[in-house]
């Protein structure tokens, strides 16, 4: 048995939840998703918890319970809390700005980048240097953070680029002086 998939998923009184034909549908306080549940894999709805439960042993089924119990898991954090990851920018002139649903970033190449946010996500520029991406759905927002930071990752020599809040960028020394 999944360890991961078969512990209950807790759902709160603000979060309402729906499944029939093998659909999901949870809605809550920010928003609502809805989820097409795999066959073999079913979902029991009690007062204030869900069981995920699959039908057989078999390996795919096995490997598809405890994902669905954590995809379920999610979208039930996701409607009544959220999610937001934080990149913050590093380096001489570089930073980013938001006009219009649409994220200008200056990163030292001869071009402004401009990237228009998903619908479900929005996105904050504290100080020019620090951009948090907030939404509902966790698998998006880890989506667009991930697609921002590929714009400029951090280089090992003097660490510029986009990086994620607290992480750890491996500094290289640079080429030593010929005498």
């Amino acid at each position: 048995m999944s360890r991961i998939g078969k512990l209950p998923i807790p759902v709160s009184d603000n979060v309402k939840v729906t499944y029939q034909d093998s659909l999901l549908k949870v809605e809550g306080a920010k928003g609502s998703l809805q989820r097409k549940i795999v066959d073999n894999i079913e979902l029991v709805l009690e007062k204030d918890n869900i069981l995920v439960k699959r039908q057989s042993d078999n390996r795919r089924d096995r490997e598809l319970h405890g994902l669905m119990r954590t995809l379920v898991s999610n979208m039930v954090v996701g409607v009544s809390q959220g999610f937001k990851k934080v990149l913050e920018i590093k380096g001489l002139g570089y930073r980013a700005q938001i006009e219009n649903n649409k994220l200008n970033l200056a990163l030292g190449f001869s071009h402004p980048i401009i990237f228009s946010l998903p619908d479900g996500i929005t996105a904050k520029v504290d100080k020019q240097t620090t951009i948090t991406i907030e939404g509902i759905d966790k698998e998006l927002v880890g989506l667009v953070a991930a697609k921002i930071r590929d714009f400029k990752k951090p280089e090992p020599y003097k660490g510029k680029g986009i990086r994620y809040l607290g992480e750890h960028v491996r500094r290289k020394i640079g080429k030593a002086g010929v005498k």
